[in-house]
């Protein structure tokens, strides 16, 4: 059966940087009750508390993080990098430990976001661009969706050969 990393946030766990859940989802509830679901909170996982301040990435990009030429970084300026960095190859781990082809990641979250991102700035401007998490997961052929695609990640999934 294949598997699907989703974010921990979208199954209801309270992880957000509020300390909120963004789910859960009737999709996603019916795939971990088929035991498809591997579950990460990125930021969590990387060593972030719950609650935590917001924080975004200048120009909104994902892989300009991974190549060392923008950062994480709160409104306070305070560098979230390297947590981002280190929950991204956490959620890497799991993917290439269990097989994973497809992931459904919360949407606009400068870790999981796979379209759209903040610019950076705090005002609530969306770019197009992907989180830290996101890009890395790309990268390395996992098809990214968000909570807002769970049709398109229906598709992709049965699209999908069975593992052996």
């Amino acid at each position: 059966m294949q598997k699907i990393l989703v974010s921990r946030c979208l199954l209801g766990h309270r992880v957000r940087y509020d300390g909120g859940a963004s789910g859960p989802f009737d999709q996603l509830a019916a795939w971990q009750a088929e035991g498809r679901v591997v579950a990460v909170c990125p930021e969590v996982a990387g060593g972030l508390p719950t609650p935590r301040p917001s924080a975004e990435i200048p120009g909104g990009q994902g892989m300009d993080v991974w190549e060392g030429r923008a950062q994480v970084l709160t409104a306070d300026g305070e560098d979230f990098s390297e947590a981002f960095l280190d929950g991204a190859r956490q959620a890497l781990a799991l993917v290439q430990r269990h097989g994973i082809r497809i992931a459904v990641l919360k949407a606009n979250s400068p870790s999981c976001g796979n379209l759209l991102t903040y610019d950076g700035t705090f005002s609530g401007v969306k770019v197009t661009g992907e989180g830290v998490t996101a890009a890395l997961l790309k990268r390395h052929g996992v098809q990214v969706f968000s909570e807002l695609e769970l049709a398109e990640a229906v598709v992709a999934l049965d699209q999908l050969p069975n593992p052996t």
